[in-house]
């Protein structure tokens, strides 16, 4: 990843996380940052990720180093992630029972694709530009884009980097 992504990348990954905590500050729901994984029980077998950004309403004892019940989950696409977080890891994402938003963000553009829960299941809902605001009534709050993207510069990643 060239240092302008991963500059990026670290910048959305902060504006969310700063945007989730002022908003969020003396309520019952509290982001986490990457550092934070969220187990998963699937079926047959129990699997871990580290999602850049997740706000939990229902937090683990202090003494875990997971969450169970993420009601947001935030992944920053990048080229190395994007079949993954697209993928893998939002089927597995899309089964935890208190899940009620899963948010794609692009790092090139200022989009974010949201999947919200709804009776019929996950409707995936695209919010693009600066002047868009993400509302999440699920958990008290909103997200404009304006601030999930300040400070970013948008370049399109270099087709000969390195795709996973």
């Amino acid at each position: 990843m060239s240092t302008a992504r991963r500059s990026n990348r670290i910048s959305v990954e902060d504006n969310i996380f700063a945007a989730f905590h002022n908003r969020l500050k003396g309520r019952s729901c509290r982001p986490f940052d990457s550092d934070t994984k969220i187990r998963l029980r699937l079926p047959t077998h129990t699997r871990f990720y580290y999602p850049d950004v997740s706000v939990v309403c229902r937090p683990n004892p202090q003494s875990d180093s997971f969450q169970d019940e993420p009601a947001v989950i935030v992944e920053v696409l990048s080229r190395k992630t994007r079949r993954t977080d697209q993928g893998e890891k939002k089927d597995a994402y899309l089964t935890i029972p208190s899940l009620v938003v899963y948010l794609l963000v692009e790092q090139e553009s200022a989009a974010i694709v949201a999947y919200r829960r709804t009776d019929e299941g996950f409707a995936c809902e695209p919010h693009i530009g600066f002047d868009s605001v993400l509302s999440l009534p699920e958990i008290g709050t909103q997200l404009p884009l304006s601030e999930v993207f300040d400070g970013v510069e948008f370049t399109p990643e270099d087709d000969d980097e390195e795709a996973a």
